[in-house]
């Protein structure tokens, strides 16, 4: 560790050599690097998005139940109790006719002056149930055998379809990982084993002269870890431009639609971008040197 530190600067010197050597390919390397990085980290929001929709959809997840509006209180507050007694239920309201009239108009908003050509309220009254959602099936199933209910309003084909979109972002997601890590292991590696090449002559300079092989390899590894480290610095940086002017906009554009906070999910996906950069940069510098080491 001390004979490391003490030719640190010495590493330093030769891995800016090797990367000036083949400077026009290693630039090639890093900019496409960082584009795979940047779009495994669009793959990854995506992910997460999604992810933090469902969960809020879940924990909001609600029937409407409606009934016969000639049923008397009594009748109603009866059948309130059956809902309420069915295991999955956490909350039982009962909204007026006047509410769900009002509910409306906040809908609407500046449209709602279309509610006044109806002569009537329009709306009939209904229990809103808050359920669980993963026993959705079963309330459904319990309510349909209680008597005086007419009809049972549910979002649970929407929840089904956002998961089965989360099913696909994230088999999506592994696939794009694995090409990250495929295809950034063999760009390093093979940028290694070129530079191993065309410094053959001082390498076996340096062989003959007895210095270790990790003496020669580190220069090398710095260089891999160099290129992928600075590759998906660039792709931390798109995402975060990409985040800071399209995800307002979509907020904008879907105000109905609770997004995740932007900050978080950009730290997140940096996060995961630099590790991986790290990570891919000295495996694939090391793979690159066991090539060369096992001819």
């Amino acid at each position: 560790m001390k004979k490391t530190a003490y030719n640190l600067g010495y590493f330093l010197k030769e891995g800016k050599t090797l990367f000036k050597i083949d400077f026009l390919s290693n630039l090639l390397s890093i900019l496409s690097i960082g584009l795979i990085f940047f779009i495994l980290a669009l793959v990854v929001s995506g992910w997460g998005i999604s992810n933090y929709i469902i969960g809020i959809i879940e924990k909001e997840a609600e029937i409407n139940v409606y009934f016969d509006n000639q049923l008397e209180s009594e009748k109603i507050a009866s059948l309130i109790e059956d809902i309420e007694s069915t295991e999955g239920v956490e909350r039982v309201t009962l909204v007026s006719e006047e509410q769900s009239y009002n509910r409306m108009v906040d809908i609407l908003g500046n449209e709602a002056n279309i509610l006044e050509l109806f002569d009537e309220n329009p709306f009939t009254s209904f229990i809103e149930v808050q359920i669980h959602i993963e026993k959705a099936d079963s309330i459904l199933d319990r309510m349909e055998n209680i008597n005086g209910i007419d009809y049972i309003r549910d979002n649970k084909r929407v929840i089904d379809r956002l998961q089965d979109i989360v099913i696909i972002l994230k088999v999506l997601g592994v696939l794009v990982l694995l090409a990250v890590g495929v295809s950034t292991l063999i760009v390093i590696s093979h940028i290694i084993r070129q530079g191993i090449y065309n410094n053959r002559e001082q390498i076996n300079t340096l062989e003959l002269l007895g210095a270790p092989e990790f003496f020669i390899g580190f220069p090398f590894l710095l260089e891999g870890l160099f290129l992928t480290v600075v590759g998906g610095g660039i792709a931390s940086l798109l995402f975060r431009w990409t985040l800071k002017y399209g995800y307002g906009q979509m907020q904008s554009a879907l105000p109905f639609i609770p997004f995740p906070p932007g900050q978080s999910l950009s730290t997140n996906v940096i996060i995961l971008i630099v590790g991986m950069s790290v990570i891919l940069g000295i495996v694939g510098s090391l793979f690159g040197l066991s090539k060369h080491s096992s001819k």
